[in-house]
C-alpha cells in the first residue's frame, strides 16, 4: 500500500499535512494563513517571514509546498520527503498538488497566502492564464469569492535591488486581495538559490 506521500503525488488524496512534530495526516485543521514556497532549501528568511506575517495578521502561519508548480518540474517522492524533513520542529507544512492559487483557494478558503513579490507579480500576469486578461480576472474573482487574499513581502532581485510590493500596481478592482508588508516590517536578502550555491555537490 502506498504511503501518504505517494498517495498525494499519485493524485489519490488532494492535500497532506506534516505537523511540526513530523507526523503526516490528512485530517489536520485547515490553517488561517499559509506561507507558500518551494523551500529548496528552507532558510531563516522563510522562518522570519512566517513570524512577521503572524504578527501582522494576528494568527499562526503554516507553510505550503506545491508538489506541482506552474513553471517548475513536479517533485518526485524522494525530493518531497527531503523537503519535509526540513520542517520538523519549525512548523506545520501542507503539501498540495495545486500549481496555482485558484486551486489552492479551493482547498484553503478564508486563508491569507503569504508570498514574495516575485510570486505576487505572476499572480496578475496574463501569461500564466493562457495569455488572456479575462481568465486572469476570473481567477482573481474566484479568490475574492472564497474570501482569500495575499500578504506580500518584498524581495531582492537579481540586480541586488530590493523590490517593495508597495511599488507595484495591483489591479484596482482587486486591490483588497493584496496586502503589503513594508520594508520596515520585513526584509531578508536571503534566497534559496544563494543558499544552494553554498552547499557543495
Amino acid at each position: 500500500m502506498a504511503d501518504l506521500v505517494d498517495q498525494l503525488i499519485g493524485g489519490e488524496i488532494p492535500l497532506l499535512c506534516q505537523t511540526s512534530a513530523g507526523m503526516l495526516t490528512t485530517s489536520a485543521e485547515r490553517p488561517a494563513a499559509l506561507l507558500c514556497g518551494s523551500f529548496n532549501p528552507l532558510h531563516d528568511g522563510h522562518l522570519r517571514l512566517a513570524e512577521c506575517a503572524a504578527s501582522r495578521l494576528g494568527r499562526p502561519v503554516a507553510f505550503e509546498l506545491g508538489v506541482v508548480n506552474a513553471d517548475k518540474p513536479p517533485l518526485d517522492a524522494a525530493e518531497v520527503r527531503r523537503r519535509l524533513m526540513q520542517f520538523v520542529g519549525c512548523g506545520d507544512l501542507w503539501l498540495t498538488r495545486e500549481p496555482n492559487f485558484v486551486g489552492k483557494s479551493a482547498l484553503f478558503p478564508d486563508t491569507v497566502f503569504v508570498v514574495g513579490v516575485d510570486t505576487a507579480v505572476r499572480i496578475v500576469d496574463p501569461r500564466f492564464y493562457a495569455d488572456t486578461d479575462a481568465t486572469m480576472r476570473a481567477a482573481l474573482e474566484a479568490l475574492v469569492h472564497r474570501h482569500c487574499c495575499f500578504l506580500i513581502a518584498g524581495r531582492v532581485d537579481a540586480t541586488g535591488q530590493f523590490q517593495s510590493p508597495d511599488e507595484r500596481r495591483w489591479p484596482a478592482e482587486f486591490q483588497q486581495l493584496f496586502l503589503c508588508l513594508s520594508e520596515a516590517e520585513f526584509r531578508s536578502d536571503l534566497s534559496s538559490t544563494a543558499q544552494r550555491l553554498l552547499v557543495p555537490e
